[in-house]
């Protein structure tokens, strides 16, 4: 009887260490469970390496919204706008000083007549306001494009010192690509197809950005390997110029 009673709370114990086991035992699965999903999530790819969503990417703001079409009314008008514009300088061959001397002829005649007439219908005349360029925003502008230009020098300088080869090559293939694009279309329609391009590939790549971005990580993968090819058999072969030697050295 007593080695019966003394079994009794040996096995008590037991069972409650068992429990705690397996409550902790299942605490770490769970666990596991929620840090695989979040160390997927940092494994995925992304386009260009981005990390935030493509509305941060974009600047956010009203701009963001337009080019994500948040708010549809405001970019179909301009993409409407810019349509028409181009739409009458290429489709109807208008000329771009000929349509500004127009609007200018029918703005100047209907505020004149308005202003001569108002006296006759007993109607206040037209209040033409005081417009002028400010020299603030003038200024700014100025001064952020000339840092652009001096930006884009430093990086002709850069790669024409020959430095980095693999930048050079790309640079080289852009500009042959563009070059190519120029002679098939005159530099409005370049600019037209380029507004569309902005005003829809953001929006159609938020939409479908898991599909895009897995192709794109086949695409470079793939890419890195005819790079290493290309690299192994051509580049290798030519010859360093004095930096690279005394890099090497």
């Amino acid at each position: 009887m007593a080695e019966h009673e003394a079994s009794k709370p040996e096995s008590l114990i037991e069972k409650i260490s068992e429990k705690i086991h397996d409550h902790h035992s299942s605490s770490s699965d769970s666990d596991d469970d929620k840090s695989a999903p979040s160390s997927l999530k940092s494994k995925i790819y992304r386009l260009f390496g981005r990390d935030k969503p493509v509305h941060k990417v974009l600047g956010g703001g009203k701009p963001a919204d337009i080019l994500l079409w948040r708010d549809k009314k405001i970019s179909a008008v301009i993409l409407g706008t810019v349509t028409a514009v181009w739409a009458l300088f290429e489709v109807f061959e208008y000329h771009l000083l000929t349509l500004i001397c127009h609007l200018l002829i029918l703005t100047i005649t209907v505020l004149f007549l308005w202003s001569n007439a108002s006296g006759f219908i007993n109607k206040a005349p037209p209040k033409i306001p005081d417009v002028h360029i400010p020299e603030g925003p003038v200024l700014e502008v100025a001064s952020a494009l000339r840092c652009e230009i001096n930006r884009g020098l430093a990086s002709v300088r850069e790669i024409a010192s020959g430095k980095d080869l693999k930048k050079f090559l790309a640079v080289i293939a852009g500009l042959w690509f563009f070059s190519i694009l120029g002679s098939c279309c005159n530099f409005l329609t370049l600019f037209y197809i380029s507004f569309v391009l902005l005003h829809t590939l953001p929006v159609l790549y938020e939409k479908y950005e898991d599909q895009v971005d897995a192709f794109a990580e086949k695409a470079m993968i793939e890419i890195k390997k005819q790079y290493a090819v290309f690299d192994a058999k051509v580049l290798s072969k030519i010859p360093r110029g004095p930096l690279k030697d005394k890099k090497m050295a």
